[in-house]
């Protein structure tokens, strides 16, 4: 979905224990192909509020693997105009950039009314952050942080002691769990949608997540569930690239040339599933060294151009199949846009 930081919405994770944030409780209830794609969230906010932090820096092969997700849908013009005439599009990145602080704004001052302090995030925490769904295919980026550890330390360090966290922290226990009620609501349903696989997702309609989307998308059901759809399509069109012949084919030439480099690996989900965890990393220089041999044998045999090739296909197709929750997205954020616009500028004027 997309990559601005949502508070709440995101299916149940682990609870945190009873001196830690847990996360927004939504109801899922099993549809016919249990082991679909999930959409996932991380907690990132004190107040139990959780961030699309979407696939951790990098998620190679994550369809296949369960580590990571594949690229966000691109939403490329459609026929279909906006109600001021302008054709269907992605927003950019400062469109996206300012829906996300019109949010966080609503949200702020939600919570404040609600008694509790919050305080906006940046929808992009760790600028550098990179998802390679398929394979490590930037040398350059490769060169500067491996596969990321260095980045998913300071990801995990944010989402435990940014300023939400220390708040959440610092409430007397009687008072943690109004505060995650006052941001996600009181009970897990209100909201229902069904994703692509059949999964029926449901949340709270009252809380202070759902009071700021409603602020921004005033047909809260509606884009609910053109939100859960669109956010099923990467992973859904990463186990279709993944599965094709071609990408297997590529990622055989791909894994001779990592043999030549040094490195035995069948594929980059095995790459991947090598690393040890981002607190206990490999050594610097043997990290960068085998991201790097990774980009370069992802450009050399073809796999970086199979993958994004692939990927691009079978995008366009989803994007067709689930047309009219894709469009529903599209029109929702963009007439979303003069209504951010005002609350942004409304706040900057206090």
């Amino acid at each position: 979905m997309s990559s601005e930081g949502d508070a709440v919405g995101g299916p149940p994770q682990p609870a945190g224990g009873p001196d830690g944030p847990r996360e927004p409780r939504e109801r899922r209830a099993p549809g016919p192909h249990r082991g679909g794609p999930r959409y996932r969230r991380r907690i990132l906010l004190a107040v139990a509020v959780a961030v699309l932090g979407v696939t951790g820096i990098v998620g190679a092969g994550a369809a296949a693997t369960g580590h990571g997700g594949a690229a966000p849908v691109r939403a490329v013009a459609h026929r279909t105009a906006s109600p001021a005439g302008e054709p269907l599009r992605e927003v950019t990145e400062p469109e996206a950039d300012l829906l996300h602080a019109a949010e966080q704004i609503l949200l702020r001052d939600c919570m404040r009314d609600r008694g509790f302090v919050y305080e906006p995030v940046p929808r992009q925490p760790v600028p550098d952050a990179r998802d390679f769904p398929y394979v490590v295919d930037d040398p350059e980026w490769a060169r500067r942080h491996g596969y990321g550890s260095d980045l998913d330390r300071k990801r995990e360090e944010i989402s435990t002691e940014g300023v939400n966290e220390r708040y959440f922290r610092s409430l007397p226990q009687e008072r943690r769990a109004p505060a995650i009620t006052a941001a996600n609501g009181s009970r897990p349903d209100g909201l229902t949608a069904r994703a692509p696989d059949g999964l029926k997702i449901s949340r709270s309609p009252d809380g202070c997540q759902s009071q700021a989307e409603r602020g921004l998308y005033p047909d809260l059901a509606a884009w609910f569930q053109a939100r859960v759809t669109v956010d099923s399509l990467p992973p859904l069109r990463g186990g279709q690239v993944i599965d094709d012949g071609e990408f297997r084919g590529a990622t055989r030439k791909w894994s001779a040339c990592m043999n030549a480099a040094g490195y035995a690996f069948q594929d980059p989900a095995a790459a991947r599933a090598a690393l040890p965890p981002p607190d206990r990393p490999l050594p610097r220089e043997r990290e960068v060294a085998m991201a790097v041999a990774e980009a370069d044998c992802a450009r050399s045999s073809g796999l970086a151009e199979t993958a994004a090739r692939l990927d691009r296909k079978y995008d366009t197709e989803l994007r067709e199949k689930y047309g009219h929750d894709v469009t529903a997205w599209l029109r929702f954020r963009l007439d979303a846009l003069p209504r951010a616009r005002g609350v942004v500028e409304a706040d900057a004027e206090r």
